[in-house]
């Protein structure tokens, strides 16, 4: 049933916001549409669609979030998780908690315990050496080594490794892993996540397409576009040479890299703040309704 007193759009009002939400969507996936048409990769952004699962196409589809309603809606109408009442159409906020209750708990539990805790800005992006240490052939990204594989895994052992994120972790070679100061499992994740960490940023991107169509896609395209941002200083700070892409490298076993990187890392860490209470509050706000 629709709550009384959520907010009605006529469809003059609501689709030129998705008009609008579509083509800046398509500006953002732009270069990785136009890639795959030309059967290329790029070694950095591509990962955004190949790690997390939303399709461009998904991502340039406009939800409201819940608690709004639109009049004429028949592409809404016809997604998963809407309802249509005389010809009113919604997030059915009851069927998405029924299906996807137990997702949802578990991203407002990580994202809460990921918020509580201070952002720590000793990792110097360390994860993706970590990732090339001792690799030879088997490193993941067809780039040149900046410093070549010796130089590599020198700076590998010439610093602490402190990886926090599992997603990151489970990417480390063997001869890494004993390395790490942490020993990160899915399990503990929701107890070792921290606000600093460049992928627990960028897995807002992912947290938020999960819960589409349950949060406005205006969230869900910051995120993509926090992540974007995040991905390329993720790369110019690993120890691949990323100046085919234009970029100038975050040389982190230097002291000057060392603090760029702490200065984007506390600046990710700010922005993504906002998002993750902005999903969370979301989270809530769908509570609410379906409770209601």
């Amino acid at each position: 049933m629709t709550i009384l007193g959520s907010p009605t759009l006529a469809r003059a009002e609501w689709e030129p916001l998705a008009t609008a939400h579509a083509a800046d969507a398509d500006a953002l996936t732009a270069g990785h549409r136009e890639r795959k048409g030309r059967g290329e990769r790029h070694a950095i952004e591509d990962f955004l669609f190949e790690y997390y699962s939303t399709r461009p196409s998904h991502l340039r589809r406009w939800h409201p979030g819940p608690g709004v309603v639109l009049e004429d809606a028949p592409e809404h109408a016809a997604w998963r998780f809407y309802r249509t009442s005389a010809g009113r159409t919604e997030v059915d906020v009851v069927a998405f908690l029924e299906a996807r209750g137990a997702t949802v708990d578990h991203i407002e539990r990580l994202l809460r315990a990921t918020a509580s805790r201070p952002a720590r800005l000793g990792c110097f992006g360390l994860h993706e050496w970590a990732m090339a240490y001792r690799a030879g052939d088997g490193i993941r990204h067809p780039l040149p080594l900046r410093l070549g594989q010796d130089g590599t895994d020198a700076v590998v052992e010439s610093h602490p490794i402190a990886c926090s994120h599992f997603d990151a972790f489970r990417f480390f070679t063997p001869d890494a892993r004993p390395l790490n100061t942490l020993q990160p499992t899915r399990e503990s994740q929701v107890a070792l996540e921290q606000p600093g960490c460049l992928h627990a940023t960028m897995d807002l991107y992912k947290w938020a397409s999960k819960l589409a169509p349950a949060v406005p896609s205006s969230l869900q395209l910051e995120a993509f576009a926090l992540a974007l941002e995040v991905r390329r200083v993720d790369m110019q700070a690993s120890p691949y040479d990323v100046s085919s892409y234009g970029l100038d490298p975050i040389a982190v076993e230097t002291p000057h890299g060392k603090r760029e990187y702490a200065d984007r890392q506390r600046d990710f860490a700010t922005r993504g703040a906002k998002l993750r209470a902005r999903i969370v509050a979301s989270i809530e706000t769908l509570r609410e309704l379906a409770d209601a």
